[in-house]
Protein backbone atom coordinates (compact mmCIF):
# COMPACT_ATOMS: atom_id res chain seq x y z
CA UNK A 1 0.00 0.00 0.00
CA UNK A 2 1.47 3.34 -1.00
CA UNK A 3 1.48 6.28 1.38
CA UNK A 4 0.13 9.46 -0.11
CA UNK A 5 2.34 12.50 0.27
CA UNK A 6 0.44 15.69 0.91
CA UNK A 7 0.52 18.82 -1.18
CA UNK A 8 4.08 20.22 -1.45
CA UNK A 9 4.65 23.90 -0.85
CA UNK A 10 7.74 26.12 -0.92
CA UNK A 11 8.20 27.66 2.52
CA UNK A 12 10.80 29.63 4.47
CA UNK A 13 13.35 28.04 6.82
CA UNK A 14 16.42 29.45 8.56
CA UNK A 15 19.64 29.26 6.54
CA UNK A 16 21.75 29.21 9.73
CA UNK A 17 21.22 29.55 13.51
CA UNK A 18 19.61 32.85 14.52
CA UNK A 19 19.41 34.28 18.06
CA UNK A 20 16.37 35.60 19.88
CA UNK A 21 15.68 39.27 19.10
CA UNK A 22 17.78 39.26 15.91
CA UNK A 23 16.10 40.88 12.94
CA UNK A 24 16.05 38.55 9.96
CA UNK A 25 18.11 39.57 6.95
CA UNK A 26 17.56 38.15 3.48
CA UNK A 27 20.58 35.83 3.88
CA UNK A 28 19.13 34.41 7.13
CA UNK A 29 16.29 32.64 5.31
CA UNK A 30 16.13 30.12 2.50
CA UNK A 31 13.39 28.27 0.69
CA UNK A 32 12.50 24.62 1.19
CA UNK A 33 9.85 22.43 -0.40
CA UNK A 34 7.87 20.45 2.15
CA UNK A 35 4.78 18.28 2.24
CA UNK A 36 2.07 20.39 3.86
CA UNK A 37 -0.41 19.24 6.47
CA UNK A 38 -3.55 21.24 7.22
CA UNK A 39 -2.30 21.91 10.77
CA UNK A 40 1.10 23.24 9.67
CA UNK A 41 1.40 27.03 9.69
CA UNK A 42 4.64 27.46 7.73
CA UNK A 43 5.31 30.81 6.10
CA UNK A 44 5.06 30.50 2.29
CA UNK A 45 8.17 31.58 0.35
CA UNK A 46 6.16 34.27 -1.46
CA UNK A 47 5.93 36.14 1.90
CA UNK A 48 9.72 36.48 2.18
CA UNK A 49 9.56 40.32 1.87
CA UNK A 50 7.18 40.38 4.86
CA UNK A 51 9.56 38.27 6.99
CA UNK A 52 12.84 40.08 6.28
CA UNK A 53 13.33 42.76 8.93
CA UNK A 54 11.18 41.00 11.55
CA UNK A 55 12.75 39.86 14.83
CA UNK A 56 12.78 36.29 16.12
CA UNK A 57 10.97 35.57 19.38
CA UNK A 58 13.20 32.54 20.06
CA UNK A 59 16.70 31.32 19.29
CA UNK A 60 16.38 28.75 16.49
CA UNK A 61 18.78 26.39 14.71
CA UNK A 62 19.57 26.24 11.01
CA UNK A 63 16.76 24.56 9.08
CA UNK A 64 14.03 25.60 11.54
CA UNK A 65 10.68 26.07 9.84
CA UNK A 66 9.50 29.68 10.04
CA UNK A 67 5.98 30.27 11.31
CA UNK A 68 4.31 33.49 12.39
CA UNK A 69 4.55 32.21 15.99
CA UNK A 70 8.36 32.42 15.99
CA UNK A 71 8.40 36.05 14.85
CA UNK A 72 7.97 38.99 17.18
CA UNK A 73 9.25 40.31 20.48
CA UNK A 74 11.53 38.03 22.51
CA UNK A 75 9.68 35.30 24.41
CA UNK A 76 12.74 34.12 26.32
CA UNK A 77 12.74 33.77 29.18
CA UNK A 78 9.07 32.92 29.65
CA UNK A 79 7.01 34.80 32.23
CA UNK A 80 8.15 33.86 35.76
CA UNK A 81 11.53 32.60 34.55
CA UNK A 82 14.94 34.27 34.33
CA UNK A 83 18.28 33.50 32.72
CA UNK A 84 21.47 33.82 34.74
CA UNK A 85 25.06 33.07 33.79
CA UNK A 86 27.81 31.28 35.64
CA UNK A 87 31.53 31.53 34.90
CA UNK A 88 32.73 27.97 35.52
CA UNK A 89 36.09 26.24 35.36
CA UNK A 90 36.71 22.79 33.88
CA UNK A 91 35.59 20.18 36.39
CA UNK A 92 32.65 22.23 37.66
CA UNK A 93 30.39 20.91 34.88
CA UNK A 94 30.31 17.83 32.62
CA UNK A 95 32.23 18.35 29.36
CA UNK A 96 29.20 17.07 27.39
CA UNK A 97 26.99 19.88 28.74
CA UNK A 98 25.04 21.59 25.93
CA UNK A 99 22.10 23.91 25.40
CA UNK A 100 18.84 22.20 26.32
CA UNK A 101 20.39 20.00 29.01
CA UNK A 102 18.48 19.74 32.29
CA UNK A 103 20.75 20.29 35.27
CA UNK A 104 20.85 20.59 39.03
CA UNK A 105 23.22 23.29 40.26
CA UNK A 106 24.75 22.53 43.66
CA UNK A 107 26.35 25.26 45.77
CA UNK A 108 28.23 24.29 48.90
CA UNK A 109 29.65 26.54 51.55
CA UNK A 110 32.33 24.90 53.61
CA UNK A 111 32.81 26.16 57.15
CA UNK A 112 35.15 24.82 59.79
CA UNK A 113 33.77 23.48 63.04
CA UNK A 114 35.56 23.99 66.34
CA UNK A 115 36.49 20.29 66.35
CA UNK A 116 38.30 20.64 62.99
CA UNK A 117 35.65 18.91 60.86
CA UNK A 118 34.03 20.63 57.93
CA UNK A 119 30.32 21.32 57.66
CA UNK A 120 29.01 21.71 54.13
CA UNK A 121 25.42 22.85 53.90
CA UNK A 122 24.33 23.10 50.30
CA UNK A 123 21.71 24.73 48.12
CA UNK A 124 20.40 23.26 44.89
CA UNK A 125 18.53 24.69 41.94
CA UNK A 126 17.01 22.91 38.94
CA UNK A 127 17.60 24.66 35.62
CA UNK A 128 17.82 24.26 31.86
CA UNK A 129 20.99 25.23 30.00
CA UNK A 130 20.21 27.90 27.41
CA UNK A 131 23.73 28.47 26.16
CA UNK A 132 27.42 27.77 26.63
CA UNK A 133 30.22 30.06 25.53
CA UNK A 134 33.94 29.73 25.88
CA UNK A 135 36.74 31.58 24.17
CA UNK A 136 39.96 29.78 23.29
CA UNK A 137 42.59 30.58 25.89
CA UNK A 138 40.04 31.55 28.53
CA UNK A 139 39.90 29.53 31.75
CA UNK A 140 36.21 30.14 32.36
CA UNK A 141 33.24 28.85 30.41
CA UNK A 142 30.04 30.90 30.54
CA UNK A 143 27.01 28.71 31.14
CA UNK A 144 23.58 30.39 30.82
CA UNK A 145 20.78 28.80 32.82
CA UNK A 146 17.01 29.33 32.77
CA UNK A 147 15.16 28.83 36.04
CA UNK A 148 12.43 30.47 38.15
CA UNK A 149 13.13 34.18 38.85
CA UNK A 150 13.64 33.86 42.61
CA UNK A 151 15.97 30.88 42.14
CA UNK A 152 17.93 32.79 39.49
CA UNK A 153 18.48 35.67 41.91
CA UNK A 154 19.69 33.31 44.63
CA UNK A 155 21.99 31.46 42.23
CA UNK A 156 23.41 34.71 40.86
CA UNK A 157 24.35 35.71 44.41
CA UNK A 158 26.15 32.40 45.13
CA UNK A 159 29.93 32.11 44.91
CA UNK A 160 30.85 30.31 41.69
CA UNK A 161 33.91 28.86 43.45
CA UNK A 162 31.62 26.47 45.35
CA UNK A 163 29.29 25.54 42.46
CA UNK A 164 29.00 22.27 40.54
CA UNK A 165 26.60 21.54 37.70
CA UNK A 166 25.10 18.05 37.48
CA UNK A 167 23.31 16.86 34.33
CA UNK A 168 20.06 15.07 35.17
CA UNK A 169 17.29 13.37 33.20
CA UNK A 170 14.72 15.78 31.76
CA UNK A 171 12.01 14.40 34.06
CA UNK A 172 14.02 15.45 37.13
CA UNK A 173 12.61 18.97 37.13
Amino acid sequence: MATEIGHRQTVLVLAHPVSVGQELADQDVREASISMDNGLSAIPARLRPDVVGRALAYTLPAGALLTMDVLGSPQIPPVGQAVTALGLKAGQFPPELSAGAVVTVVATSVSSQTDGTANSPSSTWNATVTGIHSDPGEQLTEVSLQLPQDDARQLAAASTEQISVVMVHGDAQ
